[in-house]
Order: C-alpha cells, then sequence, then structure tokens
C-alpha cells in the first residue's frame, strides 16, 4: 500500500519570516481537552465547556493526542469530522488549538492484527530476566521499531496532519506523548543493538576489551554470539544498552517530525512533551534537536501545606537548557494527581494560581493543565482537573479565571522572560545509569539489591535545591557542552561516567579561571563504565589537587571536625566516604571520627586562575546549602536574601525591562525586601520604590517590573 504524501510546505521558508510562530504575544493558558471522554450529548457538552473556557479567558487547548481509535476505528478507515467540529468550535471562539500525534496509545485492532508490536520488557531490577511478552490494555506498550507499527503510524501522521495544515486554529503539533523506550527488548529492538555495536566497536574483539567480557569467560568472537540484554551483567553493556535506548527514542521522534515538517503548515511548530525531564532511557539533548520548541509536563507531586517551587524550578531550568530559549508547559497539576484514590490534595486557594505564576518565571509562555474535565472511569479517575466529575464551575475554576484575565493585563510583560544566569549543573544522563547499575546505597541488607536510598538523582536534585532556596538562578550544562566559560561557577554532580576530553574541559575551565564545585565519585569510570586503572580522580588529579585509593560506605552518618560551616544539627554526612590524600589541594574539613578523621572530607585546590572544591562525601542538605553559599561567595555569585518561605526570581522581558517575581509559598503572610530599581507591580498597578518592602499575602506572588 502507498503511503498519502505530503508538499513540502516548509522547507522553502522555514528559515525565513514564515517559519513557525514562536513569537506568542502573550502567555498562553489553557487545558488538555477531550469532548470524546464527555459522558451524555457531547455536542451540547462542547458548546458548555468552550462558554466557559471564554468566561474564564483560556486563550489555548491541546487536543487528539489519545485517541488513535477515533482516528482509525479501523484498518484504513479515517475519521477526521469529530476533531473538526471540535476545532472550528474552538476557532470561533477564539482559543487557539495543538495537536497531538495519537500514537502513544494504539488501537485495539491494531494489537490483534499484529501482537507482535507489543513490548517485550526487561523486568526491572540489578539484574534484568526473561524479558516479560507484551499485553494489550496499558497506554505506551509497544515497541516503537516494529515495521508494523512505524507502518501505520506514519499513515496516520501522514492523514491527520495534512488535513489540518492549512487551518489557522491549529498552531501547533505535539509529536507523541511522554515518549520514552518502554524498555522495549524485542527481537527487533535487539538486532538493531547489534548493529549499533558493529558501528561503534567494528569488531567482537574490541567490544569485548571495552566491556572487560574476559571476566567470566564471557568474550566475544563472532557477533551472533552477543547475548541478549535479558541476563546481561557487564556494566559496559548495560550502559550501551541505556545509550540504544535513548537512541531508539530519538530516532522514533525525528521521524516523527519528519513527517509532521513535510506535512504541517509552515506556521505550525513542532514540540513534544517530555515526560518530566532527567529520564535515563530519554536523551532529551537528542531530541530537542527535532523540536522547534521544548514542552514538559511538570507536576509538583506535594501539595497544600508541602506546596512550593522547587520541582518547577529545576524542570523548567532544565527545559530552558535544551535549547536555550523558553519552553512550554504541557501539563500541570489542575486538582489532585494520581492513578488511585489515595492521594488526592487538592491546591489551597491561592496556589493554583502561583503556581502558573512559577512556570512563567522560570521562562514558560505557556501553561496547560490536564485537564480541562475530570473522567468519569478507567485509570485516570482521580488524576482530576478543572473541572470535577459534575462538571460545573467550582473553587479552582475560579481561580483559573482569575488568573487569565490577570494574563490577559500582564502577559505582554512577562511572556518571553529571558533569563541570564552565572552558574550551571553539569548533568550526566551516563553517571545517572552507571551509579544505577553499582549503587552506593541500599535500603536493604547486603545481597538484597533493594532500591538505593540516595543515588545520582537524589544528589543533583539536593544540589539544585540549595541554589534555589538560596535564589540563585541555575541552567544545565552537559557532557556534550564544549564551552563552560560563559558562568562563573560550574557544579559537577558524581560524574561517574566521562571520557577523558570532558574531564579535560573541566580542567581547562578551572585552569582559566572558572570556579567548580565537584562531589564524589566524579572522574572514577570511563566512557565504556569501566574504572580507570589509574589512581583517582584520574584525569582530574591536577585540577583537583588530591589523589585516592581508598573508599567506604558510612554505616551512620558523620560529623565534621569543628562544624566548619556552622549548620548546627546539619552537621553531618553520609553514605560514602573517599580517603583524600591532599597533594596541592587545601584541606577544608575532616571527619569526626578516630578512623576516618584521618581525611578530608572537603578539599578546595587553585588551580591556575580558577579553583576546584570537592565534597568527597554525600553532605547533608543544609550542610550541602552551606557549602555551596560560601563557594559562591568566593566566585562573586550572589542570592537574594529574603524570608525563608520566599522565592525570588528575575528576568528581562521583550520591552527590555527587568521583571522581579516574589512568591510567598507558605499560608502566612510574608514581607520581603525588594532590593531593585523602582518600578510598577504589574498585577496591582502600584508603584514600588526601590529598596523598600514587598507584603505578600499567604500563597501570593508580586510580580514587579522595573521603570
Amino acid at each position: 500500500m502507498l503511503l498519502l504524501g505530503c508538499a513540502a510546505v516548509r522547507g522553502q521558508d522555514a528559515a525565513g519570516a514564515n517559519g513557525p510562530d514562536l513569537a506568542f504575544p502573550t502567555v498562553l493558558y489553557g487545558a488538555a481537552y477531550y469532548n470524546e471522554y464527555m459522558p451524555g450529548d457531547q455536542n451540547a457538552r462542547l458548546e458548555k465547556d468552550i462558554a466557559l473556557m471564554k468566561a474564564a479567558g483560556l486563550n489555548v487547548v491541546r487536543m487528539g493526542e489519545s485517541t488513535w481509535s477515533l482516528w482509525e476505528p479501523e484498518d484504513g478507515q479515517f475519521e477526521y469530522a469529530w476533531m473538526d467540529h471540535i476545532v472550528d468550535a474552538m476557532g470561533k471562539a477564539g482559543i487557539k488549538v495543538i495537536l497531538g500525534t495519537p500514537t502513544y496509545s494504539v488501537p485495539a485492532w491494531m494489537a490483534h492484527q499484529h501482537p507482535e508490536i507489543l513490548a517485550d520488557r526487561i523486568p526491572p531490577g540489578q539484574f534484568g530476566g526473561k524479558a516479560i511478552p507484551g499485553t494489550y490494555g496499558m497506554r505506551q506498550n509497544m515497541d516503537t521499531d516494529s515495521p508494523a507499527y512505524r507502518f501505520y503510524a506514519e499513515r496516520l501522521i501522514r492523514h491527520i496532519v495534512a488535513h489540518y495544515k492549512d487551518n489557522p486554529t491549529v498552531i501547533g503539533w505535539q509529536l507523541d506523548n511522554e515518549t520514552a523506550s518502554y524498555d522495549a527488548a524485542n527481537r527487533d529492538v535487539f538486532i538493531g543493538f547489534q548493529h549499533h555495536l558493529e558501528k561503534k566497536f567494528h569488531t567482537p574483539e574490541e567490544l569485548s576489551k571495552a566491556w572487560f567480557l574476559n571476566y567470566w569467560g564471557e568474550n566475544l568472537h563472532t557477533w551472533e554470539d552477543l547475548p541478549t540484554r535479558e541476563g546481561a551483567q557487564s556494566t559496559g553493556y548495560k550502559l550501551e544498552w541505556s545509550r540504544w535506548s535513548q537512541m531508539r527514542v530519538t530516532d522514533f521522534l525525528k521521524w516523527q517530525s519528519v513527517l509532521v515538517r513535510e506535512c504541517a503548515g509552515s506556521r505550525q511548530f513542532i514540540t513534544t512533551d517530555y515526560g518530566g525531564m532527567m529520564k535515563r532511557d530519554v536523551n532529551e539533548n537528542g531530541v530537542a534537536d527535532a523540536l522547534d520548541i521544548v514542552a514538559d509536563n511538570i507536576y509538583h507531586m506535594v501539595s497544600q501545606d508541602h506546596f512550593g517551587g522547587a520541582t518547577q524550578s529545576i524542570q523548567g531550568d532544565f527545559s530552558r537548557s535544551l535549547k536555550h530559549m523558553n519552553y512550554l508547559v504541557t501539563e500541570t497539576n489542575a486538582q489532585s494527581t494520581d492513578w488511585s484514590s489515595a492521594f488526592q490534595y487538592p491546591p489551597y486557594d491561592g496556589q493554583l494560581r502561583e503556581n502558573v505564576y512559577t512556570h512563567v518565571a522560570n521562562g514558560a509562555n505557556m501553561v496547560e493543565y490536564w485537564h480541562w474535565a475530570s473522567i468519569a472511569g478507567n485509570q485516570e479517575t482521580y488524576w482530576k482537573g478543572i473541572l470535577s466529575h459534575d462538571l460545573e464551575p467550582n473553587r479552582v475554576y475560579q481561580e483559573m479565571s482569575k488568573t487569565a484575565h490577570e494574563l490577559e493585563m500582564i502577559g505582554p510583560h512577562i511572556v518571553g522572560l529571558k533569563i541570564k544566569n552565572d552558574v550551571a549543573i553539569l548533568w550526566s544522563r551516563d553517571s545517572d545509569n552507571g551509579i544505577a547499575f553499582m549503587p552506593f546505597t541500599s535500603s536493604g541488607p547486603q545481597w538484597s539489591f533493594a532500591g538505593p536510598t540516595a543515588d545520582y538523582a537524589s544528589l543533583v536534585q539536593q544540589m539544585h535545591r540549595s541554589l534555589y532556596e538560596m535564589n540563585v538562578g541555575s541552567d544545565f550544562v552537559f557532557p556534550e557542552t564544549q564551552d563552560f566559560s560563559q558562568y562563573k561557577v560550574l557544579i559537577v554532580p558524581a560524574l561517574y561516567i566521562a571520557d577523558d576530553p570532558l574531564l579535560q574541559r573541566i580542567s581547562n575551565y578551572v585552569k582559566n579561571g572558572g570556579h567548580v564545585v565537584m562531589t564524589f565519585k566524579s572522574g572514577f569510570a570511563n566512557e565504556n563504565s569501566a574504572v580507570r586503572w589509574v589512581r583517582a580522580p584520574g584525569p582530574l588529579r591536577e585540577a583537583a589537587g588530591f589523589s585516592y585509593q581508598e573508599f567506604s560506605n558510612l554505616e551512620k552518618p558523620l560529623g565534621l571536625k569543628g562544624d566548619p560551616y556552622h549548620a548546627g544539627a546539619e552537621n553531618k554526612v553520609s553514605y560514602w566516604a573517599e580517603f583524600l590524600m591532599p597533594e596541592h589541594a587545601k584541606p577544608v574539613a575532616y571527619y569526626d571520627h578516630p578512623f576516618f578523621g584521618k581525611w578530608p572530607a572537603i578539599t578546595e585546590n587553585e588551580f591556575g586562575k580558577g579553583t576546584l572544591l570537592y565534597e568527597g562525601t554525600y553532605l547533608s542538605n543544609a550542610l550541602q546549602t552551606a557549602v555551596l553559599k560560601d563557594a559562591l561567595e568566593k566566585a562573586g555569585v550572589a542570592g537574594v536574601d529574603a524570608p525563608a518561605k520566599v522565592h525570588v526570581q528575575s528576568g528581562v522581558n521583550r520591552m527590555g525591562k527587568k521583571v522581579h517575581y516574589f512568591f510567598n509559598y507558605s499560608s502566612a503572610e510574608q514581607t520581603a525586601k525588594y532590593g531593585y530599581g523602582a518600578g510598577t507591580s504589574l498585577l496591582d498597578g502600584k508603584g514600588v520604590a526601590g529598596g523598600g518592602n514587598l507584603t505578600l499575602a499567604p500563597w501570593d506572588v508580586a510580580i514587579v517590573e522595573e521603570k
């Protein structure tokens, strides 16, 4: 069967004025909308929903990504009328539409005709095991490399995108939904992996050498002898398989992007909604290359008394760093979330509104809820939308409406916020995976191989949270980043997996005047997850100014002698200790212990024009904040002093004016010093004097635009 062709409408003007329109005049604000899920008379419901949306002030919806079975109810039978009706109604109401390619949940007829498309998954855990055959029912249950799946997906994408390419209401396309590898280990996935290894290592002998396969006598001499991932014990194998899984995701989304670009209108943008950043099986950087703009589904999984902006901040900083530009939030909390009724914590008054401005302050140009209306049945019954199951306006709807009308007024002043930071965190997906294969903590006894109590992700989150609490903005950089020089401080958490050129770039950064804060396990293993056979920290030794030959887990937390960072009760370190032997570095802090006290826990080395501060152990949260604060001050980076529950962020708007956000993440009134130039409070129009105070109501925000 020949697939539908599309005219190449984008190529001729993609670089010109007629390319994708990303200069949104205001903040896009809306929700995912599924009229097809509504009980009763869906036409009447659509009319009522649009009236409610228009009255509330929403200006965008996302639709169509979840119901392949409606677009194509039977093999080769395509239906558009159901969506045409909804898109037309949105257009008449002035509400823009983002459509999704509905490829993440396959229809029943396809699974019945082609059961081979279902993913055979590697079981979780340290040692994997025989792949579990795929079953139909859950979404995201397919092998995205399957030729049959690709055939049907391509045919569907071409039909849908070509149908709406000239529709002015449709402003963009979302590729798939929260795409991942789904742990697929089908035969075609394995064959693809083998071909990848052949290209990378050239011969089985070279692969065996890189992976140390002479251990347990598992050397390879023919590619046909390559074992499957199911029983792999080699850390090199597991690391390369994780990379292959990432490559599969990237290839799938780039493949979709090419199809959509060929078929879409020239002004329609392309994005995909990452299902949260920093996934072990998704190369977010590689995927971003195929997008016009990044989008992320950013949920704060704590609410009510625990609501704050730290999760939104780390996810937003990562999203913004992928393309060095603003991004979209395609999903965020409306009411409560979860796939059960066990964690139903709807927001307090003010929190839904504050969450919107939290995202915008991080650089989001759109905020959409998942979703408009709560669903009456099935897995996400309790992942509630703006409207509850009664589908009537409620407290959350009223707060959303208030926020939307504020955005109508101030949106042009806050959309497209440009954020420049002096601090970057080096995030390594390989290190995340490498440490997961050889964790440094366990929640169970030896040989139980229980899950970790702390890992690479928790360390990254801790260090970012410390910056956040000091009101110090940060970007993310990556192992592929060639130049770190725009930053005064580079934070390097547990860079366990790294090739020599990356470690040399870090050393050069220090030598040329940069300041690095680095933690334990950095430089320990090479790009194949093999421990370097030189004294640790390998190529970092000169810049770090120390070496070590031993390390130990810590059975219980230890203090640092003399509490050098004045952390009080939180003067504690845990989990891991490297026996650092200073060569040029200055010991900064020692363990308060009769044995471990022989070695410093923290060192600082002057190398060239810069410094490298090294943490040889896992610090408590408060101690980490104190260490980073000291390092930042020495590097000339200052945070913003504010009450503990007040968070401050700044940027520059499209008008070239500085904009400052003050968030009160608490149920009590707060007063914060406004230490910037005189300006105007955008939300109430009042003047704000430089050097004065701002009074913030509970769960409230002030946004000041300097004059």
